[in-house]
């Protein structure tokens, strides 16, 4: 796979978990599951802001791997409660309203961290 290229943001977890941020092969850009944690390392509590979050770490791998946010066609959202799904939606939608990619959002039993209640994968076709 010659045209592959994996993209690091730098995450301690990368190497020891043995993942990219994102893979760019051929004209397909993959993102890896996106949690909401500032540089600091904190978590915003609101899931409207913790999705923005995700996603503004998702569009910079994007622009890394040499994608836009116009070219993304999935979007797989897993939160800890469906009484977040409004809030979490509605930010997604303020970032993908007019790109309307395939999307999921899941109720799962709960992430790494505790604090997260929303984490974020994107597909994205060149």
């Amino acid at each position: 796979m010659s045209d592959r290229r994996n993209l690091s943001s730098g995450s301690p977890y990368e190497p020891t978990i043995g993942f990219s941020r994102a893979v760019r092969v051929g004209n397909r850009v993959l993102v890896s599951g996106t949690a909401p944690i500032w540089p600091d390392g904190s978590s915003d509590p609101d899931p409207g802001r913790q999705t923005h979050r995700c996603l503004e770490i998702i569009l910079e791998a994007l622009d890394a791997a040499g994608a836009r946010r116009e070219q993304v066609v999935r979007t797989r959202m897993f939160i800890t409660s469906a009484t977040d799904a409004e809030a979490i939606g509605a930010a997604h939608g303020e970032v993908f309203g007019a790109v309307r990619p395939a999307s999921t959002m899941v109720v799962v039993a709960g992430l790494l961290d505790p604090r997260w209640k929303v984490e974020i994968e994107a597909e994205a076709q060149l």
